[in-house]
Order: structure tokens, then sequence, then C-alpha cells
């Protein structure tokens, strides 16, 4: 009989799974932003929550602590200096205090949020940005740059400002002949991608404000489309086809001829948000009015991208908040985690991958961007580009203490036992085939089931490769033997606990 090999696509992400929070950590009685715009009306950071809620005569946004949750008090501050309502809010990759709002009112400003949260309306901007003549729907700060904001408007102007003195750095008038529908940085910063209302999709050197690539007709549906930059150069668009079919498509910027792969998904009229993660390559489409999120991978070997699978609920979204890296719950394998928008509600649902270790998961949490800028404003100006600078999730990882951990950290690493036996470690072996007894087995056994089998293994004339594996997988358990005195007693040996790890 012969077996097919690679039917199942070998990837750690496969099983990811999205749950949502327990409403007790939800954020109730949120007004949330009525206004018909595209965009996604919510920003995370590992410090705040942004949301663009309803408000009269003029335009308002909500800033609450990560760790708010309840209701939220009608008379809550908020930050009300829009003459007309808000359309979209971007926290600085580099500063979590500063946030920047675009509106109706063709402005847009720059806000710093006390570390404490708001404590009364905040009406007086860090610095106002005035050059769109028609409303401002699109925010981009720079990946690695420090103060660099790109502003797209309905006047099909791209406007870089440097937030640091307020002035309009580059202009970009002539390379969209309608609205443009969403910007993309790419990971260095050297080039944008847009897509307008026109179905092309444009690759432009914003310093020189050329087009470097174009594609025309990218969906042929008519109704708003999606691109961002993936972190190898590649774009990843969405869209609608001919029949009104909501489409997912990846384009290779040296070929984009045809696209590397389209997927078609459903008949729904509700515009696809593209949240894609660096860290793990994977993008996550949450349509707006859906009340589903579908998450992919996106790899090398075709079809390039992958389905993983999909977190559905009864209620439709208003929109979405994405929380950065450096906020996600290591110690829960947590990769990312949305804050879903209702119509009065705001909901966190954490994707996570099922792992049984409380260790931390390197594998799963690379190096990921930190706070701090590759360059500074002027040198991205005078034409340097750089990486963005990595940092270790593993640095601010509080592993989850052991409840004997606190009572031996002060142990001597050596402790002199009083029957005068060798008290070396036992060196950990590979699994045999005599002791296939799972860690699992022994907890819901208990300690004294575990004490027999190794007196049983001993008084059999089992082998020292056996015994040395069952005192491995008492190690294994260690957090749930109930210890006497700290120690261990095989073989008539006794092992302290500091030694047995």
């Amino acid at each position: 009989m012969s077996f097919r090999r690679g039917v199942v696509r070998q990837s750690k992400f496969r099983h990811v799974f999205a749950q949502a929070w327990k409403a007790e950590h939800c954020i109730d009685d949120v007004r949330v932003s009525r206004v018909t715009w595209d965009g996604p009306l919510c920003a995370v950071n590992p410090k705040f929550t942004a949301v663009i809620i309803e408000s009269g005569g003029g335009g308002a946004f909500l800033v609450l602590p990560l760790n708010k949750s309840g209701r939220i008090d009608q008379a809550t501050p908020t930050v009300c200096g829009h003459a007309a309502p808000v359309l979209d809010v971007q926290w600085c990759p580099h500063d979590d205090n500063i946030i920047a709002s675009a509106s109706e009112d063709c402005t847009v400003k720059v806000w710093e949020v006390p570390d404490g949260g708001l404590t009364g309306p905040m009406t007086e901007p860090v610095v106002t940005l005035e050059g769109h003549s028609k409303r401002v729907g699109i925010l981009a700060w720079h990946p690695t740059a420090f103060n660099i904001l790109l502003t797209a408007g309905c006047d099909n102007l791209v406007c870089v400002w440097d937030v640091g003195t307020g002035e309009l750095v580059y202009q970009i008038a002539d390379a969209h002949p309608d609205l443009i529908y969403s910007v993309s940085w790419n990971r260095e910063g050297s080039a944008i991608c847009t897509v307008c209302k026109d179905k092309a999709l444009r690759v432009i050197d914003p310093r020189r404000g050329t087009v470097l690539k174009v594609k025309e007709k990218v969906h042929d549906g008519t109704r708003p489309m999606r691109a961002v930059f993936l972190s190898d150069g590649k774009i990843l668009t969405t869209g609608f086809s001919r029949m009104s079919e909501r489409q997912l498509a990846l384009w290779d910027t040296n070929d984009m001829s045809e696209p590397m792969a389209v997927q078609e998904m459903d008949t729904s009229n509700g515009v696809l948000l593209p949240y894609y993660d660096p860290d793990t390559n994977m993008v996550y489409l949450c349509g707006k009015g859906d009340c589903t999120i579908r998450y992919f991978e996106v790899t090398d070997e075709s079809p390039y991208v992958h389905f993983l699978s999909l977190y559905s609920s009864k209620e439709p979204q208003r929109g979405a908040g994405f929380l950065s890296k450096r906020g996600v719950d290591v110690n829960k394998c947590e990769i990312a985690r949305f804050y879903k928008l209702h119509e009065r509600k705001v909901e966190p649902i954490s994707m996570t991958v099922p792992r049984k270790s409380d260790l931390f998961q390197g594998d799963l949490y690379p190096d990921t961007a930190g706070v701090e800028p590759s360059l500074l404003a002027e040198d991205w100006i005078a034409g340097q580009d750089a990486a963005p600078l990595l940092v270790s999730l593993s640095g601010g990882y509080a592993g989850t203490p052991s409840k004997h951990r606190d009572k031996l950290r002060n142990k001597p690493k050596l402790l002199s036992q009083g029957s005068g036996t060798d008290s070396s470690p036992v060196p950990r072996q590979a699994s045999s085939p005599t002791a296939t007894t799972t860690a699992k087995e022994m907890e819901s056994e208990g300690v004294g089931v575990v004490q027999q089998r190794v007196t049983r293994a001993e008084g059999e004339g089992a082998s020292d490769r056996a015994r040395r594996e069952i005192q491995s997988l008492i190690n294994q358990c260690m957090d749930h033997l109930q210890l006497k005195g700290n120690k261990l007693d095989l073989h008539h040996s006794s092992f302290t606990v500091e030694q047995l790890f």
C-alpha cells in the first residue's frame, strides 16, 4: 500500500483559533460612530484603545486604557477638537501616547494622551495639519521614520508631513484621477501602494512623487478595494469580482501582469479590511457588516495564500481595531487580538495557537518591530531608508510561577544529604518503549501511583534507562507532585528539586 505524502500542509498556525472575551471584559455603552466611511473606526496599541464615537456639534473619539472594561459613563472625557465627524484615527508606532485623527473638516490633528488616560475633554492638539481641500479619511504613519505621517483625502491628494515641524514635506497631486481607497507603506518605508476608484493598483515613490508600477483593473467590481504591502515586497488586495463576489488577490511587484493567487469568498457587499501581521505572515480579513473574521497564511509555496479558518459570531461588526504584537499576551500563546466594534460595545477577540507548555514559545514570537524608530524625519527626507529595529518579546515575558518556585528561589544549588549517598542529578534521556506514561496520565493518577510505578520498575529489575525515563517524566509533572521536605527519593538516592532541574 502506498501513502501519499504532503497531503496536509505543515504549519504551526494551522490550528489558530479565535475566542471572544467574556462579557465582563468588554467595553459597554460605547456609541460607535455611524459615519458613512469604510474605515476601521478603531485603533489600538499596548496602552490605549481609541474608538470614534457619535458626537453632536463636531467630531470626537474616545481614548481608554487598554485594560479598561465595563460600562462607560456618558460623562467620560473625549478628544473633541474637530469641527466635523472624525473618519480615521491611528496611533504613532514610535510613541504610544501620540495619536493622529482625520476628519471631514479637512484637517488632520495630532494629539498627545497622558499616561493615565484623559482626565478632561481634550480640545487642543499638539499640531494641526492643513493641506487638504476636502475631507480626509486615510492616515498612515511611516513604519521606521520618526514623525513622518501620510494622509490622503477626497481631493485625490496624498500628503506627507513632518509632524515635528508641522511642515508639508511632499504632495502627490497627479497620480490619482479619482477617490483613493487605501494607502499602505512597505516595510522599509521607501514606497507606498495605493488603490483608487479607477480600479488601479499603484506603487509610488513618495519622495520623488513618481509611479513605479501600475496595474489596471486589479478587481473588476465597482465596490471599494483595499491593498496592503507584505514584508517580502508582495502586495495583497481585496475587492470584488464582476459578479460582486468578494475576492482576495496576491501580486508580485516584479511582475504584475497576472496575480500570483486569487481566492473568491462570498457575495456579501461589505468591504473587506485586511490586517497584516509581518511576524507570522498572516492576513486577517474583517468585513464591515459581517459576522465573521477570516484568516489566511501567506507562504512561498503554491497556492501562496492558504485559508486557515474563520471566526463567526451572531453580531455584525461596525469596525475593528488590531493590536500591535507588543501588546499580545505571550503567556497564553496569543498571536493577535482584535477589538470588534458592535453598535454599543467593544469586544476583544484573541487569536491563539494551542500549546500545552507554559514556557515562552520562541517559534511563535520572532523579533518584532519595537518603539524605537530607525530614522529621524530629516534622515528619511534626505533619502535614507532602513528596516525596523526589532525587539524580542521574551524580554517582557513574565513566566507563570510554579507553586514551589518561590520556596526554592533562595535555596543553594547543592544540599548536603544525611544519608551520605551521591546526590548528582540524573541525566535526562530519550523516551524508551518500557516507559510510555505521559505527564497527563501521571497528573490524573496522582503522586502515589507514580511512586508505585517507580518502585515496581526497580523491583522488577528495570534497566537504568527505564529508571531514568521515569525520573524524567516525574520532572515533567513536578508542579503536580506533593513534595515532602522538597525532596524525592528514587533508587536509594535523594535528589533535591533544584538538582532535578
